[in-house]
């Protein structure tokens, strides 16, 4: 019966782990979203305020 409750105790051990782990994982990749969340907010910002397009600029042989 000892032996099993330590294998049982192992595993909890080896899973409160490996949730640590990758609730830390989850984390980094909530931030690196909201940064390219960000950019892209701010680049479609910028082509909303200054719509400059290829009809706008003369050809190069120009």
């Amino acid at each position: 019966m000892d032996e099993r409750v330590v294998e049982l105790e192992v595993r909890i051990a080896y899973q409160d782990k490996l949730i640590a782990d990758l609730d830390e994982v989850i984390r980094t990749f909530a931030r690196r979203v909201e940064v390219l969340e960000r950019r892209v907010d701010e680049l479609s910002d910028s082509l909303h305020a200054d719509p400059v397009g290829p009809a706008d600029e003369p050809p190069p042989h120009y």
